[in-house]
């Protein structure tokens, strides 16, 4: 396919992205190019010796690309001062990033649902399910919700319930993290303790 037995190198995340986006042959060919390229500068007709491809079809893949917004031109400066146009695969790669975000929040929320089966010793319903998705999507991170089941599991109330009064209560006092939480817990106790010291050294018998 390919003149000069130049080879272009498809990593397996690269070529699932293409597929998401339909791109016809050409146009992946293209943009396997621009990935594999060092300089990225657009020259019509180095592409279309190596691809084996007409300048016309480089050109209308090219052009499709642009549409796309798969790929946009940015202007560079050489060594020279010399201001050169470059082709930017910044849109493709933040495209890739998203999809790869998105899974790591999918296997996030399956680490979860695993952690509540293990902890309630039982089998998720579909509606607990669909409660514990409800947390994250309302912005709940994954170490709160983990924290406030810990709750529950310690005062013995192992319901989704009891552990949506806790994430309410502390979203209400401001509680984002577990270092808020924890911070909270420590001010208690000293003020407990505070407390429990100041009774002890009162001087009942001289009070007046």
């Amino acid at each position: 396919m390919f003149k000069d037995n130049k080879k272009l190198v498809a990593e397996t995340i690269f070529i699932k992205e293409a597929l998401k986006e339909n791109l016809s042959l050409n146009e992946f060919l293209l943009l396997l190019y621009f990935d594999n390229s060092f300089d990225l500068v657009f020259d019509i007709k180095v592409i279309a010796k190596t691809l084996n491809m007409s300048e016309d079809k480089v050109l209308d893949a090219y052009s499709s690309l642009m549409q796309k917004k798969l790929i946009k031109v940015k202007a560079e400066k050489d060594g020279y001062g010399k201001v050169i146009e470059k082709v930017s695969l910044d849109n493709f790669y933040n495209e890739i990033k998203n999809d790869t975000k998105t899974i790591e929040i999918e296997n996030t929320k399956e680490d979860i649902f695993s952690i509540f089966e293990k902890n309630f010793g039982r089998t998720l319903s579909q509606m607990e399910y669909e409660i514990i998705n409800a947390w994250i999507d309302k912005g709940f991170s994954e170490e709160l919700i983990i924290e406030a089941l810990k709750e529950a599991v310690y005062n013995g109330v192992a319901n989704l319930r009891y552990i949506d009064k806790v994430l309410y209560e502390w979203n209400r006092k401001g509680y984002k993290t577990i270092s808020d939480v924890n911070n909270r817990f420590k001010e208690d106790n000293n003020e407990a303790k505070l407390f429990e010291t100041s009774i002890l050294n009162f001087d009942w018998l001289n009070e007046k």
